[in-house]
């Protein structure tokens, strides 16, 4: 097999497809074709922004690149075998790839998961980073195998910060030169056949997506914590959530500061005080919400 590998792509936005095409074509390999998430599973419902954000990933695609929106795993299988790529790469997908799929590269499936792993496996880990208020986060490449983002390590770097006020705009602004030299060290070990390093089970955490009761504000709780909760739906971007009572109305809370501000200061549960600097009127949700 020549090294110049033909590389399926499959990704959720323009920032991660440009950062990807850069790694492969800067590293002399050929990325034949982009593969869209619009779903959260296989067979199911299009993202509420996936026609914003099909449209964004247009205007990065390259002139001749094929970009393909598939409905399913069977689609998205056939589509593959059609292509024939030596190496898939994947990132921010929320499909769990079957065998069939895993097996059609001969190279492999490389996933670039936004956490230090075996910490915070599954398909949210930004977002219990943001929650749990770590100040900093990492990047990892890996193998894919049959399970969520146990597979074998090939590169993966910490000490991306994440700042109190974060956008995923913002931070990929620090991410996504990293995600690059991530990336082509990968290319480079995969090319070699290198299988890479196995996972620490023992000190593996899982990040799944977030529960229901997240979308309520508790105000027993620590002022932190309602900080970061606050702080995780808004990088969510998350319409109409979370939500708190505040003396006989209900609000819909979007930002709050730790740190005296303009806005309404509520004592939460551990004594300190928070500032509800942003918010809006909502009504109170209904029974079983």
């Amino acid at each position: 097999m020549s090294t110049r590998l033909r590389i399926g792509v499959i990704s959720s936005g323009p920032a991660e497809f440009s950062t990807i095409h850069a790694a492969c074509t800067d590293a002399g390999h050929h990325p034949i074709a982009y593969f869209y998430g619009r779903s959260l599973r296989s067979g199911g419902p299009n993202l509420d922004d996936a026609g914003e954000m099909t449209a964004s990933i247009l205007d990065a695609v390259p002139e001749g690149m094929d970009l393909l929106l598939p409905g399913s795993v069977e689609g998205l299988a056939l589509a593959l075998e059609s292509y024939q790529p030596d190496l898939l790469i994947v990132f921010g997908f929320a499909w769990k790839l079957p065998p069939r799929v895993l097996a059609i590269p001969p190279l492999g499936v490389l996933n670039v998961h936004v956490s230090m792993l075996p910490k915070y496996r599954g398909p949210a880990p930004l977002l219990w980073a943001i929650r749990n208020g770590d100040s900093r986060s990492g990047i990892t490449v890996h193998r894919m195998d049959n399970d969520f983002d146990t597979g074998n390590i090939l590169a993966q770097q910490d000490g991306i910060p994440l700042a109190d006020d974060m956008s995923w705009a913002s931070y990929c602004t620090d991410a996504m030169p990293v995600v690059y030299d991530l990336l082509r060290t990968s290319l480079d070990r995969a090319v070699a056949g290198d299988a890479g390093e196995p996972q620490d089970d023992s000190a593996a955490s899982y990040a799944g997506f977030m529960e229901p009761e997240f979308s309520f504000i508790d105000w027993s709780g620590s002022a932190r914590t309602i900080h970061d909760q606050v702080r995780t739906h808004r990088f969510m971007r998350s319409p109409d959530r979370p939500v708190a009572r505040v003396g006989d109305r209900w609000l819909c809370v979007r930002r709050t500061s730790l740190e005296p501000a303009d806005g309404l200061l509520v004592t939460c549960g551990d004594g300190k005080p928070l500032w509800i600097t942003e918010s809006e009127r909502t009504k109170p949700p209904k029974e079983g919400e």
